[in-house]
C-alpha cells in the first residue's frame, strides 16, 4: 500500500510538472523571416496604419495627389489581408481640405465581420493649425460609408487629433484622441485626452475627461483587455516632465492615469513621440521612447493585471533610438517591439522578441528609412499566426507604402 502511496505520489508531481512546462509559454525565434507583400498603394501614398482588431487584418494609407491651381487632394484608402496578399483598395473618403501630417495617422478599423469605421482628419483653422476628427460607418465592409460625424462636440476651432479607434464588445466603438478645447483661452495651453464610445450605427453613447494636461502632439494607442479598455500616452507634468501614461477603462469610468514608468523626461517642447500597446487577454505590453540628454533610448514593459501595474522596462535599443515604435503580444510574456534607430548615417526599422523576464532576442533590421518623419511612424500588428508590417518608403523624393509579414514566431 505504501508503495502504491508513493506511485501515486509521484504520477501526480509528474502530471503537475507536465502541465507547468505546457502552459509555459513556447519558445520564439531569436530572428524572423519577412517577406514583403505587394500592396496596390502609389507613388504618393503615406501614413501607412495596420488594425487587427478582427480578421481579416485592414491596412489603410493615405494619397495625395497635385491639382492644378488647387490646394492637393487626399484620400483614405485601405485593403484587408487575404491568403494571396492585400486586397484590391477602396476609398473610404476624399478632400482637399485635410490635415495630414505624419505623426496624426488616419485609420480603417472592422467592428465586426461587415462593420467598419473609419476616421480621418479636416482642417478647420489653417492659419490657427486647428482640425477636427471626422469619422465614417460602412456596414457593407467597405463599399459605402455613411455621411462623417465628428467624436468631440465642444464646437472650438482647435486641434482635435492623434485619434486612436479600437472596437468594444457589442460591436461598440472606443475613440480616444488629444483634445485642444481648453487652448481657447490664449492663457491656457493643455492639451487633454478625451475618450468616447459609440454603437454599431454611430450613436454616441458616452463621453468622458481621461487626462486634462498630456504632451501636445505625440500620438495615442489603446487596446482591450479582458477588463476593458486601456489607453497609453505622454502625459505632461506641471514641471514639464512627460513620461508615458496608462489610464482604464473599468465598470464605464477611467481610472486616474497612471506612469508606466518613470523616466522623468523633462522637455519643454513635444517630441512627437507617442507609445504603443498591445494586448492578450489580462497581459498588456507597452513600448515607448524617452530620452537621456540628447539620446534617445527605447523600452518596452509588460503587465499582467491588465495594466494596473508594470514591470521593469526592458532596453530594445542598443546605441540610441528615434522612437516611433510598435510593439505585438504573441503571447502572454513574450512579444516583437519596433523602432527607428539611426547609425552609420542611416536610419532603419528594428525589430526585436522581448520577454517579461527581460530577455531579448538579438535586435534585426525590417527595412531602412528616411531620418526624417516624412518617413512616419512604421505600423507592426499581430494578426492571426502572422505579423503584420507597414512603412512609407522614400525614393526619389516620393513616399510611398510598403508592407511585409512574418509567419513563423
Amino acid at each position: 500500500m505504501t508503495t502504491c502511496r508513493r506511485t501515486l505520489r509521484a504520477a501526480g508531481l509528474a502530471m503537475a510538472v507536465a502541465c507547468c512546462a505546457c502552459a509555459r509559454s513556447p519558445r520564439r525565434p531569436d530572428v524572423l523571416t519577412i517577406q514583403p507583400i505587394d500592396v496596390a498603394a502609389p507613388a504618393g501614398s503615406a501614413l501607412p496604419n495596420l488594425t487587427a482588431f478582427g480578421e481579416p487584418a485592414l491596412l489603410s494609407w493615405v494619397e495625395t495627389a497635385a491639382v492644378e491651381h488647387a490646394p492637393s487632394r487626399s484620400t483614405l484608402r485601405f485593403a484587408a489581408r487575404t491568403a494571396d496578399g492585400w486586397s484590391a483598395p477602396r476609398t473610404v473618403a476624399t478632400g482637399s481640405d485635410w490635415f495630414v501630417n505624419s505623426a496624426d495617422v488616419p485609420s480603417v478599423v472592422r467592428l465586426d465581420g461587415r462593420t467598419l469605421v473609419a476616421h480621418w482628419l479636416q482642417n478647420t483653422d489653417v492659419r490657427r493649425e486647428a482640425y477636427d476628427i471626422h469619422m465614417s460607418w460602412s456596414t457593407d465592409d467597405g463599399a459605402t460609408w455613411s455621411p462623417p460625424m465628428m467624436p468631440h462636440h465642444d464646437g472650438t476651432t482647435t486641434q482635435h487629433g492623434f485619434a486612436t479607434l479600437f472596437p468594444m464588445p457589442g460591436a461598440r466603438l472606443g475613440v480616444v484622441w488629444l483634445d485642444g478645447r481648453a487652448t481657447v483661452d490664449p492663457e491656457n495651453d493643455n492639451m487633454s485626452v478625451r475618450a468616447a464610445m459609440f454603437d454599431r450605427t454611430g450613436r454616441r453613447l458616452s463621453e468622458w475627461l481621461v487626462d486634462d494636461r498630456v504632451c501636445d502632439c505625440c500620438p495615442t494607442s489603446a487596446a482591450v483587455t479582458d477588463e476593458g479598455a486601456i489607453a497609453v500616452y505622454r502625459d505632461r507634468s506641471a514641471a514639464e516632465v512627460r513620461d508615458i501614461a496608462a489610464a482604464r477603462l473599468v465598470n464605464n469610468s477611467w481610472t486616474p492615469p497612471a506612469i508606466v514608468h518613470g523616466d522623468n523626461w523633462k522637455i519643454e517642447a513635444c517630441p512627437v513621440n507617442g507609445p504603443a500597446v498591445s494586448t492578450l487577454g489580462r497581459d498588456v505590453a507597452v513600448a515607448w521612447m524617452t530620452a537621456d540628454g540628447e539620446q534617445g533610448r527605447a523600452f518596452a514593459a509588460f503587465s499582467s493585471d491588465a495594466g494596473a501595474t508594470f514591470g521593469a522596462p526592458v532596453r530594445l535599443d542598443e546605441a540610441g533610438s528615434l522612437g516611433r515604435v510598435g510593439i505585438a503580444l504573441v503571447d502572454p510574456s513574450t512579444a516583437y517591439a519596433s523602432w527607428i534607430e539611426f547609425g552609420s548615417g542611416k536610419a532603419q526599422l528594428m525589430l526585436r522578441r522581448v520577454e517579461r523576464s527581460g530577455n531579448r532576442g538579438p535586435a534585426q533590421t525590417v527595412t531602412g528609412l528616411g531620418a526624417d518623419r516624412a518617413s512616419g511612424y512604421p505600423r507592426i500588428a499581430r494578426s492571426g499566426g502572422e505579423l503584420l508590417f507597414a512603412w512609407t518608403e522614400l525614393a526619389s523624393g516620393q513616399p510611398r507604402v510598403r508592407t511585409a509579414a512574418a509567419r513563423s514566431f
